[in-house]
């Protein structure tokens, strides 16, 4: 079961960084909150061990953080 959630995360991580090469017209506060709740998905799934959970209160988390980052 373990090997079927690393897969999962894996798979997942994956996608999103795919679906990163479609922001080219999108402004840098909307970059900013799509790489911020990509890398806190991430993060919130690490830290809590694969739960889902984790990985959306991780996501919404970073996407606010994101959000409120100035673009250069």
């Amino acid at each position: 079961m373990q090997i079927i959630k690393k897969i999962a995360a894996t798979t997942s991580v994956a996608a999103l960084l795919l679906s990163l090469t479609a922001c080219a017209n999108m402004s840098g506060q909307d970059k900013n909150t799509a790489i911020g709740a990509g890398v806190g998905a991430v993060a919130g799934s690490v830290l809590t061990g694969g739960s889902a959970v984790g990985a959306i209160g991780g996501a919404a988390v970073g996407g606010v953080i994101g959000n409120q980052v100035k673009p250069k």
